[in-house]
């Protein structure tokens, strides 16, 4: 079912996720139709492609069509947002972030706070948790009258805590509106963004979902739609809206000549996941989760390490706090050992996080895993010296 190498472990989808052969078949499939008549597959068959795509994702995400469009990741629609937030900021006005948060997103919160002079507010979130409201109360007492927009991650990148979102939302909108980065939420715990109440929620389809690189979403609530716009205009600012389809819709499905493939294979790829196990769906959302689990103790128990947060704040993603390491400071964001680790075959994630000498292993679980994946990182961490 995996193009995966089977001579490497794969332990680390929550990155780039991994494709499914019959989805790239498809495809490629795609591909060659585009090549074969670049004019009238981009005229003539792009926008009813793209409509059965937007139809059956918004379906599996639980969102009104009429609200999603697709992106090329969850950071793209995630700037968009901030793009179409910038004339509705005054200087001196906040954003609210929290301490987990994806770095690539507190850079553009930050670009866009120097340039208009904005505050950046970031809730201190406990790694060592032990509830999630302990999350909802630290993310809440960063908020303040001067708040305009709270950025919130659904599931963290670097230590992989679902956090408590609808709880969040709850307090805060329609008031004050809350983006919800959700570049791991689909695919790793069932969705129903209508119920949820965002303002926003980016999306990735590339990892948990299975679709190919390139593949992401932005919802956008009924209310926000007539502000919200890509990061790049282009025809659909002044072109005829067709019956059926709004100007959000016009600027977002056309900003440019693209690869749009990876968007139209998005519901073949939530059916082959749905297919591979007896389950579907939550049935693989169950599985995942019990199998990162199961290697989160593997290897916790190698190390003789504990894990830092309760199992209801976990999906198919585990961290772990590795061994303290007598090292110098190597820089960066990213751990030697994650390098050795790739050299000797494994595909792993080990951030410095939040800081040195902290080093976090991130494991992940899919499908493609097995409990012999996990016990063979535990044996490789353990026969290092600076491990033990």
């Amino acid at each position: 079912m995996w193009a995966l190498d089977p001579d490497r472990i794969h332990l680390n989808h929550g990155s780039f996720g991994a494709t499914p052969v019959p989805v790239l078949e498809a495809q490629r499939r795609l591909v060659d139709r585009m090549e074969a008549a670049p004019n009238r597959f981009m005229i003539n068959e792009l926008p009813e492609l793209l409509a059965r795509s937007r139809t059956i994702t918004a379906s599996f995400v639980g969102a009104d069509p009429a609200g999603l469009v697709f992106v090329t990741n969850a950071s793209a629609g995630i700037a968009a947002v901030l793009r179409s937030m910038e004339p509705r900021f005054s200087p001196g006005d906040e954003i609210v972030t929290q301490a987990h948060d994806y770095n690539a997103v507190r850079q553009m919160l930050h670009h866009l706070a120097g340039r208009q002079e904005l505050v950046v507010r970031v809730a201190a979130i406990p790694f060592l948790i032990d509830s999630p409201r302990a999350a909802t109360d630290a993310l809440l007492a960063e908020v303040t009258d001067r708040t305009r927009l709270v950025v919130l991650d659904h599931i963290t990148s670097p230590s992989g805590l679902i956090l408590p979102v609808a709880e969040i939302i709850a307090e805060l909108e329609p008031e004050i509106p809350v983006l919800v980065d959700g570049a791991h939420g689909p695919g790793q715990v069932l969705l129903d963004l209508e119920t949820l109440g965002a303002s926003w929620y980016a999306g990735n389809l590339h990892k948990w979902v299975c679709a190919p690189k390139g593949a992401g979403f932005l919802y956008t609530r009924s209310d926000r739609r007539d502000f919200t716009v890509p990061t790049v205009i282009s025809h659909g600012w002044n072109a005829d809206v067709p019956e059926g389809s709004t100007r959000y819709r016009q600027l977002f499905d056309w900003t440019g000549t693209d690869d749009f493939t990876a968007w139209l294979v998005v519901p073949e790829a939530i059916a082959a996941i749905e297919r591979a196990h007896e389950g579907g769906w939550p049935g693989v959302m169950a599985h995942n989760h019990q199998m990162v689990l199961t290697g989160r103790d593997l290897v916790a128990d190698a190390l003789g390490v504990d894990s830092p947060v309760p199992d209801e704040m976990l999906g198919s993603m585990a961290p772990l706090r590795l061994p303290g390491r007598d090292l110098p400071d190597p820089g960066g964001d990213l751990s030697p050992l994650m390098f050795e680790l790739l050299e000797a075959g494994f595909e792993t994630l080990i951030s410095i996080w939040p800081s040195w000498p902290s080093e976090l292993l991130r494991l992940s679980a899919h499908l493609h895993n097995s409990r012999d994946d996990y016990t063979a990182l535990a044996n490789a961490l353990v026969r290092r010296p600076a491990m033990r």
